[in-house]
């Protein structure tokens, strides 16, 4: 339980940093009066590089659960990307929150067990960046520096 808590304690603390260091948000017009205030993510983390065709892989086939576990939670437009840096492979995710709670959303997602069985079979191909490891995290959040809609 502590390596699942570790691995999207990012998410919770992600929340929290970007909605106190002014996050980029944006809202659109809904069928309601209220527009949905969005907030986007940027993440980062590193991929053991004999790791790369099974996360392509597994990524490719995502299962549809979890597909729908991240969308029931509020998120969506959720990509990762990999580069290369000097040898080594690192991923870049992305995705924007819809919802009124992210740290609840998080809780019902961390709460699902088809969830934690894909991220038992992710994390272990991740290698997270120094400032992540040393709070026992994954992903390493990014500040927004420019957006355009």
């Amino acid at each position: 339980m502590k390596n699942l808590k570790s691995i999207h304690a990012w998410l919770l603390v992600l929340s929290f940093c970007l909605l106190a260091c002014n996050p980029s948000t944006k809202t659109e017009a809904t069928t309601s009066q209220e527009p949905t205030k969005v907030v986007r993510y940027g993440t980062v983390t590193g991929l053991k590089p004999e790791k790369i065709a099974d996360y392509k892989k597994l990524h490719a086939a995502a299962w549809p659960a979890v597909l729908k576990k991240i969308s029931d939670c509020n998120i969506r437009n959720y990509s990762i990307y990999l580069k290369e840096i000097d040898g080594k492979p690192y991923l870049f995710s992305y995705f924007e929150y819809t919802g009124k709670d992210f740290a609840a959303d998080m809780k019902k997602m961390a709460a699902d067990t088809t969830t934690q069985r894909w991220w038992k079979e992710t994390a272990p191909m991740q290698v997270p960046l120094p400032d992540a490891a040393a709070k026992g995290e994954t992903w390493s959040s990014m500040e927004e520096v420019f957006h355009q809609n």
